[in-house]
């Protein structure tokens, strides 16, 4: 059975599932064109509040790419740069996306699952989740469009010690060196990551969707000019931020439209 990307939603929440039932959700080239797609169709989607990512089962959230159709799908240059140009499109889409996205992580995030993992915003993982790239003994190096969103999140340092030892790390290793936001129990991991998502509902959408603009645009370290610092004042003119105020004055739960 091929691998495939699935959805499914709940209220303002998606959850998108990377699915490769019998090799720990291994992520083909039709997964990665899937998952870029669809990401992009959710971005559009105003009514959608946070996306969950997670893999198929509690084994793996994605044990890497599907080596098996590398010999056949990635044999010389030109389809290299085909596949993994399909790759980092969709991992630029789930960095991209203006709705908060959260990953889900159980058993194994290897290679492409770490990467994908490290282009959502939070990171929630299971206490026997392992994380790694041990892609040095395979004969091949990871594609610099794909290094680049673990160099943002973990640095240097992490990197050249997940790519150059070739090391699975354990749960805890990955979370003293910043690879995951939250390390819980087992049997708690599904409901503390859906539990995190609905607290992000919970707030006002434009201003999720605004923080995580604000973030990538002060870590470029170039100081803001005039009109940016106006700019982060667009909340003064939305319905959202006057029924934010109501509420807090009425001591009641606001209720955000997202405009």
């Amino acid at each position: 059975m091929a691998g495939h990307i699935q959805s499914l939603r709940e209220a303002a929440i998606v959850t998108v599932t990377l699915s490769n039932p019998g090799k720990l959700n291994a992520i083909d080239l039709a997964m990665w064109e899937e998952l870029a797609k669809l990401m992009r169709g959710l971005a559009a989607d105003s009514t959608v509040r946070c996306v969950v990512l997670r893999g198929e089962g509690g084994e793996a959230f994605a044990a890497g790419g599907d080596l098996e159709e590398f010999l056949v799908r990635r044999a010389t240059l030109e389809q290299a740069l085909h596949y993994h140009g399909q790759v980092a499109e969709a991992l630029d889409a789930i960095a991209d996306c203006p709705h908060p996205t959260v990953a889900l992580i159980q058993g194994a995030c290897i290679g492409g699952g770490l990467e994908i993992a490290g282009q959502c915003d939070l990171r929630i993982c299971s206490e026997s989740a392992r994380f790694g790239a041990p892609i040095n003994r395979l004969g091949f190096s990871m594609y610099p469009g794909e290094m680049e969103g673990l160099l943002r999140l973990a640095g240097p340092a992490v990197v050249r010690e997940i790519l150059l030892e070739g090391r699975i790390l354990t749960a805890a290793e990955a979370y003293a060196k910043g690879l995951v936001t939250r390390v819980v129990p087992d049997e708690q991991v599904v409901d503390e990551a859906y539990a995190t998502a609905r607290r992000i509902c919970a707030g006002a959408p434009l201003v999720a969707s605004w923080h995580k603009e604000w973030i990538r645009r002060l870590t470029t370290g170039v100081p803001l000019d005039e009109a940016e610092k106006a700019a982060s004042f667009a909340f003064l003119g939305t319905e959202d931020y006057q029924e934010g105020l109501a509420a807090f004055l009425e001591k009641r739960k606001p209720e955000f439209k997202g405009r």
